[in-house]
């Protein structure tokens, strides 16, 4: 399988297990981690309660530095996720599709209906679990999970059987599409219902070629009703960042899979080639990186 003619920042590095010295950590987050350590914590326990299994989101593309710019604005109205010390997180993600994308051409067809499956890996707290995330035709999303004893690299018999309760894949076998690893800061509302996740250091893997999205921010808010007066939509509209729709899955196939269309996200990568281009982190790039621009 070859890459998409729509790389970019493609890197030549073999796909590593995430640890501390894979590609997609260190890129410029001290600066980061000193702002997250002002802000007051919250446990795991406490976020259970905000869980939002079911919910809308809104998601934002922006570089690490316009996040740092709000961050310290929004420690009086959002707690941060600390686990044993730390605040800036690893997960591990692979993506589950049938042999010709079935699942990914939902998406790029943009079908009101359409399901994420994959296994997750939350590396700092030692859990994992298999998932289905689905976008109903309300454009709610509903997440379905099963606790797994480690992290799946192949659907399990059980993992079928959740797969088959929740939905149709059209009975095609699924089997590994894509894997994903990024660092992931999540906020909680100290006096409105909502989380919020910001992930960065965001890192693709397929088939031996790896993408990578240096000084890349996603942030995703999570409410159980859309509210305007959230602190993040009110920063995020003063900075004139847009919301966006945007799906990490298909962000990483478009970049690296080449024969699917990946014309409707086209969009996306362009507007993240943009924010690579502008951004100023101060990330230093390792070396033996090699970097291509979109053709």
């Amino acid at each position: 399988m070859q890459p998409a003619p729509a790389q970019t920042q493609i890197a030549e590095l073999s796909a590593l297990p995430f640890s501390p010295s894979s590609p997609a950590r260190g890129m410029g987050t001290s600066s980061l981690v000193r702002i997250l350590d002002q802000m007051e914590p919250t446990t795991l326990a406490q976020l259970d309660a905000v869980s939002l299994l079911n919910r809308l989101d809104t998601k934002f593309l922006l570089t690490v530095s316009q996040l740092r710019q709000v961050l310290p604005a929004l420690a009086q109205d959002y707690r941060v996720l600390d686990i044993k010390g730390r605040r800036l997180h690893q997960y591990r993600t692979l993506y589950f599709d049938t042999p010709e994308y079935d699942l990914y051409r939902l998406h790029h067809a943009g079908r009101p209906v359409r399901h994420k499956v994959r296994s997750r890996s939350y590396v700092d707290s030692g859990l994992s679990y298999f998932e289905i995330k689905s976008k109903t035709s309300k454009r709610r999303t509903l997440k379905h999970r099963l606790a797994t004893s480690a992290f799946l690299t192949d659907v399990t018999p059980e993992a079928n059987a959740f797969v088959t309760s929740h939905l149709s894949a059209g009975g095609r076998p699924l089997r590994p599409a894509l894997r994903n690893d990024f660092l992931r800061v999540t906020l909680v509302g100290k006096r409105h219902p909502e989380r919020l996740t910001l992930d960065l250091n965001i890192q693709f893997d397929c088939q031996g070629r790896t993408a990578i999205l240096p000084g890349i921010a996603i942030a995703e808010l999570k409410q159980g009703d859309f509210d305007l007066g959230s602190p993040f939509l009110r920063a995020m509209r003063d900075s004139g960042v847009p919301s966006t729709s945007i799906s990490k899955y298909c962000v990483g196939i478009g970049l690296l899979v080449a024969d699917v269309e990946h014309d409707a996200f086209d969009e996306n990568l362009r507007t993240i080639e943009r924010l690579m281009r502008t951004q100023t982190d101060d990330r230093t790039p390792m070396s033996g990186e090699v970097l291509a621009s979109r053709a």
